[in-house]
This record gives C-alpha cells, sequence and structure tokens, in this order.
C-alpha cells in the first residue's frame, strides 16, 4: 500500500520504500537525543559514497564554529554560506553534504556550510549568531579564501532556509555583509499557524505537531519577533534575489508561498518553484531521484544566474 495523506494528495510511490525503512515515518521532536543520533550515524555513513569528483573539500574552524568549504569553480569564486536542515535541534555538517557539493558543482561556485549551535542547549540567538559569524568571516577574508566578496549568496534548507533568509534581512539592514541572492529550499519561515500545518498534521518525514515543537525548542523562553521569525518582519524592500523551492505535500509549505509572494509584492525579484507528490526532505531521502535530480539542476542553473547572469 503506498503512503497516503487525502484522496487528492498522494506522495510519489518512489518515496514508499524510503520511508518505510526508517525508523519512523515522522520526525518526533519530542526527544531530541535519540533522533539527533540515528540521524548523525546516518548522514555520517552516507558521506563516503558520495561522488565529490570536481569539488575539493576542507574543514575550518571560524571564530569557534565549524565550517565545511566546498570548492567547485578556480578562485577568485562567488560563494554561498549554507545552513543545514534538521529543525534547529538537528544535524551537523553531514547532514546536507549531498547538497553542498552539487550546490558547489552545479553553481561553478564556493560553499561555505556552518555547523551552527543546536537548539534547545544553544536556543535564538546561536544558530543565527553563528551563521552570522562566518558570513562577516567570509565578506573580510575574502582575498585570503579565494572568493570574491561582491558575489556573496546564503543559502539553506529546512531550518536553515530560516538562517539564511535571517542573514539576508540582516544584510539589507546593514548589520550584516552585502548579499546578492537568497536560495531557500523547504524553508522554515513561521511560527504561526498556516493552513498547510493544520492540514499536515500526520504526514511522513515532517508533520504540524513536528513545526510547532520545533519553534518552542529554537526560540525557548524568547518571544518571536521580526529579528528571530524571518515572516513577522513587515519590511521586505532592499532583499537580495529569492529562489525559493518547496513541497506540496509539507506543513512548511504555505510559509514558502507566502513569503514569495511577499516578497514580489515588495518589489525582489523572486523565483517559486513546488514539487507534486513529494514530502518534506525528499531530496535528502532520495538525493538519486530524478525528481532530486531536477531540484539540483535547478538550484545550479538559478546560482549561475545570479553569480555569472547567464
Amino acid at each position: 500500500m503506498r503512503v497516503g495523506i487525502t484522496a487528492a494528495r498522494v506522495l510519489d510511490e518512489r518515496l514508499d520504500p524510503v520511508l518505510r525503512a526508517v525508523a519512523t515515518t515522522r520526525t518526533d521532536l519530542s526527544s531530541v537525543g535519540p533522533v539527533r543520533a540515528g540521524l548523525d550515524e546516518r548522514r555520517h555513513a552516507a558521506v563516503a559514497d558520495i561522488d565529490a569528483t570536481g569539488v575539493s573539500i576542507n574543514d575550518e574552524v571560524v571564530s569557534g564554529v565549524r565550517v565545511r568549504i566546498y570548492r567547485g569553480a578556480p578562485p577568485p569564486s562567488p560563494v554561498a554560506v549554507y545552513c543545514h536542515a534538521g529543525a534547529f535541534v538537528l544535524g551537523n555538517l553531514d547532514t546536507d553534504h549531498r547538497q553542498c557539493v552539487e550546490l558547489a558543482r552545479r553553481g561553478q561556485c564556493a560553499v561555505v556550510s556552518v555547523d551552527y549551535r543546536l537548539a534547545p542547549e544553544n536556543p535564538y540567538p546561536a544558530a543565527v549568531d553563528d551563521a552570522a559569524a562566518v558570513l562577516n568571516w567570509v565578506s573580510a577574508n575574502a582575498d585570503e579564501l579565494g572568493v570574491d566578496a561582491l558575489r556573496i549568496a546564503v543559502a539553506g534548507s529546512s531550518a536553515g532556509g530560516a538562517l539564511a533568509a535571517c542573514l539576508a534581512q540582516r544584510s539589507a539592514d546593514g548589520s550584516a555583509p552585502a548579499v546578492m541572492f537568497q536560495m531557500l529550499h523547504q524553508p522554515v519561515l513561521d511560527d504561526r499557524v498556516t493552513g498547510s500545518k493544520t492540514e499536515f498534521e500526520a504526514t511522513p518525514a515532517f508533520d504540524g505537531p513536528a513545526a510547532e515543537l520545533m519553534w518552542r525548542h529554537y526560540l525557548g523562553s524568547t518571544a518571536p519577533s521580526a529579528d528571530s521569525v524571518p515572516a513577522r518582519r513587515d519590511q521586505l524592500r532592499y532583499l537580495p534575489t529569492a529562489f525559493i523551492t518547496c513541497s506540496d505535500i509539507d506543513p512548511l509549505r504555505d510559509e514558502a508561498f507566502d513569503y514569495a509572494l511577499r516578497l514580489l509584492r515588495a518589489g525582489i525579484a523572486t523565483e517559486l518553484h513546488v514539487f507534486a507528490g513529494t514530502c518534506h526532505g525528499f531530496d535528502s531521502l532520495l538525493p538519486d531521484w530524478e525528481v532530486a535530480e531536477q531540484l539540483f539542476t535547478l538550484q545550479g542553473r538559478a546560482l549561475r544566474r545570479a553569480f555569472y547572469g547567464a
């Protein structure tokens, strides 16, 4: 039997065996430790099997923050500061290793992946401050790094999308270095109730209750604000060009829609792609699937267009 959502919304059959192979079809964030350990083990084991042909990779520590630098083009190359997925409470540099390899190679750029501190041990603003410290470092040390300080993008997946969006907003305010482009995949953007969070209360991989608990872990005792929740920002003018991708069977779907529309209405060039029949994290669950390949191709083209105008 296929994993179904409603009569009108059914996951693509290629995702069924992958979802059944994991211990649970939904992310239970009520007990972070076991989920974190299991994810870290799986992603670390997968790193050795990833084809990184054409991309050089090295790890460094920047202002106390671990980073992994992927180089997919000769210096001085454009660069994307990348924040991994994980609901603010999961993940490390291995989590989106495949995605970073693909972005560096297809985008013909460098990618600096950030191992930001995780909640609930380190609630807001720890993660975004770590990402901001790395962005500042990249900009200040561009010549030494062999990157172009005038061609910096921010990118992120899921909770990492929230951090990337916050960096873009800080850049627009002048409190962070100039950013020319933002790439947000299945982004976490709004702590408030949306139609898709209500509709998808029991979806595979990630569901509405997990989205609500994720924000509680991340914000801790801090009230949500425009500084911590990207969608709560009233003014979206002057933000960089945006490329947003999301799944149609995902509690985070509607906040991606809403944010893209608000950016467009603010005069920001914005491209939005919705992947039918997919759930949250499909590109990590099945990275060799043709739909994941479509995602990686679109992201690579978007980066090249932003960086090279082609």
